[in-house]
């Protein structure tokens, strides 16, 4: 009778402990918001960008493991692009977002509401911010 109930106990212990261990952890990263000049692509890259995509560009930021589908490795836009780099591509995404949603939004999932907001009220800043960025993201590209 009590080898019967310790096995019991320690059945339910290992199925407790396997339940648990399926469970996934959910990871909540929190990024400082620094407001940057609308003039300067690098520093705006280095604090908006630069968490999931790398400093380099090529995806593997601090922040990237807890995306739900890996971070673009913007430095290969100009070759996936037969060697020119998207422009107007790149600002569509950074303006509107993309259909990619890593974090379950379209908008760049970090920073799509804050940059927006973060021109009001000079919204010829936005047209600024979208074009130094995107600029400074075609000085990444491989060569």
């Amino acid at each position: 009778m009590l080898k019967h109930l310790l096995l019991t106990t320690v059945a339910a212990a290992l199925l407790a402990g396997v339940g648990y261990a399926q469970k996934p952890t959910i990871t909540k990263v929190t990024i400082p918001l620094t407001r940057t000049a609308p003039n300067n692509g690098k520093l705006m890259y280095g604090n908006y960008c630069a968490p999931c995509h790398g400093i380099d560009g090529k995806g593997n930021g601090p922040v990237s493991p807890a995306l739900k589908t890996p971070a673009t490795d913007l430095t290969r836009l100009s070759q996936a692009n037969r060697g020119k780099f998207p422009s107007a591509h790149m600002a569509a995404v950074l303006e509107f977002g993309t259909t990619l949603q890593s974090h379950g939004t379209a908008q760049m999932p970090v920073w799509g509401r804050i940059l927006g907001k973060m021109s009001t009220p000079e919204p010829e800043q936005t047209s600024l911010r979208i074009s130094n960025l995107s600029r400074y993201v075609e000085t990444l590209q491989m060569r």
